[in-house]
């Protein structure tokens, strides 16, 4: 099942509608909040979504209706209701009808209040949208309605949806992919194209769709300045006085630290490291940006393990990094596979928000990388993802296996019997068989499976660990 979002005309797919289906249709439905950045698609996910059940639509701006606070704050499902819809319109069949509180975060207490709808008014679904809900609930000390409602995450367009929108017929080759064959020439050189123009238009639903309809880059990088002065905007709105000018920094100094450890220093020498890191922890939470964190993978979950000061960063969406950091299609389509891969941010950016984008759903999605820091020993594998029961690590890196040497390491301390590496090249597997030197300099052999996928597979890593 498939959501269909269309802007400019353009038809766009997301494979989230599925989940909201089986929401609704849920015997233990809670009213729902989505959560995601400004301008992922989270409103009309809701409106295309209702349309495919046949469902009757009832949606509300709250940014326009503001004095609703305090009819929300006195907690009274039938005052609520009688007060929406006086501006709706009447809910004449609950059970078949979907009430939709856009923009939530603009009146607090409609948060709070999704409880009540649970138990005064289950017959009827009611679904959320939210952006910088975290900026909001920092000003307020109601308790939030754990265990009475339920999230589900949205971010970006994915490359896989992103082919959807723009080639109908290599979306569907890649879908139809026998992991287990030999890919074409032709096929692999036209998906590797295909993902160095995603890399400059990312998958911001506004931007994919504007390609789509143009064909112009120039129009899509127009369309990318606006979405990041919306974001900043948005800071304005939610943002103490004295926060505004340190959050409009930080967000502009993210798209350079992504693939490298955070040091509060390298974004401002001003400022003390906690109120960065405070401002940090905002934007992350408002799903600008993803913490990355270290892990030491020494057993699942993953998240067990973290350090919490050891972290790097991914920004939300790919096109919109570039777009921060001056890079033009030019620049982006003359980089060699060495730039790419082993120098440049792009490539890590790319990978890790397609694994994210593979765990969207009702949990906030997770990545890790592994770190080790010593005297002429260190190592760093760029992310680290489970499978089942086994942990699985991950390099970014072109030239042969033998200068994996951080893979290496990581198979020795950790006994791990699988590795990913991705590059520009078709897909293969086979053995490493390598030696390693342990602190006293005494070495062991260590040998583990790696396989090897093209950039443009990063959202498809689990056909590979069957």
């Amino acid at each position: 099942m498939l959501l269909i979002v269309t802007f400019l005309g353009v038809v766009l797919y997301r494979f989230a509608q599925k989940d909201i289906i089986n929401w609704f249709f849920s015997t233990n439905r809670k009213p729902m909040i989505l959560r995601g950045a400004r301008q992922v698609g989270k409103s009309t996910l809701v409106r295309l979504a209702a349309k495919e059940m046949g469902l009757e639509l009832y949606e509300i701006n709250l940014e326009r209706y503001l004095y609703l606070n305090d009819i929300f704050k006195t907690q009274n499902t039938g005052k609520i209701i009688a007060e929406i819809e006086g501006i709706i319109g009447k809910i004449k069949d609950p059970e078949n009808s979907l009430l939709f509180l856009d923009e939530i975060q603009a009146v607090p207490h409609a948060i709070q209040s999704l409880r009540y709808f649970l138990e005064d008014m289950p017959e009827l679904a009611v679904i959320s949208a939210g952006s910088l809900l975290e900026f909001t609930l920092a000003d307020h000390n109601f308790s939030m309605p754990v265990g009475r409602i339920s999230y589900y995450h949205l971010g970006p367009l994915s490359f896989l949806e992103y082919l959807k929108a723009c080639d109908e017929e290599l979306y569907s080759y890649l879908e139809q992919y026998d992991p287990h064959t030999a890919m074409p020439d032709s096929r692999h050189e036209k998906l590797l194209e295909a993902q160095r123009i995603f890399l400059f238009t990312g998958g911001m639903p506004e931007s994919v769709a504007l390609w789509n309809d143009t064909n112009s880059l120039e129009t899509v990088r127009d369309i990318q300045r606006s979405i990041v002065d919306t974001y900043i905007d948005d800071f304005a709105k939610y943002a103490k006085r004295e926060e505004l000018a340190r959050l409009q920094k930080v967000f502009r100094s993210i798209p350079g630290l992504v693939g490298k450890k955070v040091k509060y220093s390298h974004i401002s020498r001003e400022e003390k490291a906690a109120v960065v890191k405070a401002a940090l922890n905002l934007l992350s939470k408002a799903k600008i940006c993803t913490p990355i964190h270290h892990s030491d993978c020494s057993g699942l979950p993953l998240g067990a393990g973290i350090h919490e000061r050891i972290y790097k960063l991914l920004f939300i969406d790919i096109g919109l990094m570039n777009t921060l950091l001056g890079l033009e299609w030019h620049h982006i389509r003359n980089l060699n596979e060495k730039d790419l891969i082993n120098e440049g941010s792009l490539a890590e950016q790319f990978v890790g928000q397609e694994l994210l984008s593979s765990e969207t759903g009702k949990k906030a999605p997770e990545l890790f990388y592994w770190l080790r820091e010593g005297r002429g020993n260190n190592a760093e594998v760029d992310y680290v993802m489970s499978k089942g029961t086994n942990i699985i690590p991950i390099e970014i890196k072109a030239g042969k296996s033998g200068s994996l040497k951080s893979l290496h390491q990581f198979a020795y301390h950790k006994k791990t019997r699988k590795a990913l590496r991705f590059d520009l090249n078709k897909p293969s597997r086979h053995t490493v068989r390598a030696q390693v030197s342990d602190s006293n300099n005494i070495f062991h052999e260590v040998s583990y499976t790696l396989i090897s996928l093209p950039l443009y597979l990063a959202g498809k890593v689990g056909w590979f660990l069957e």
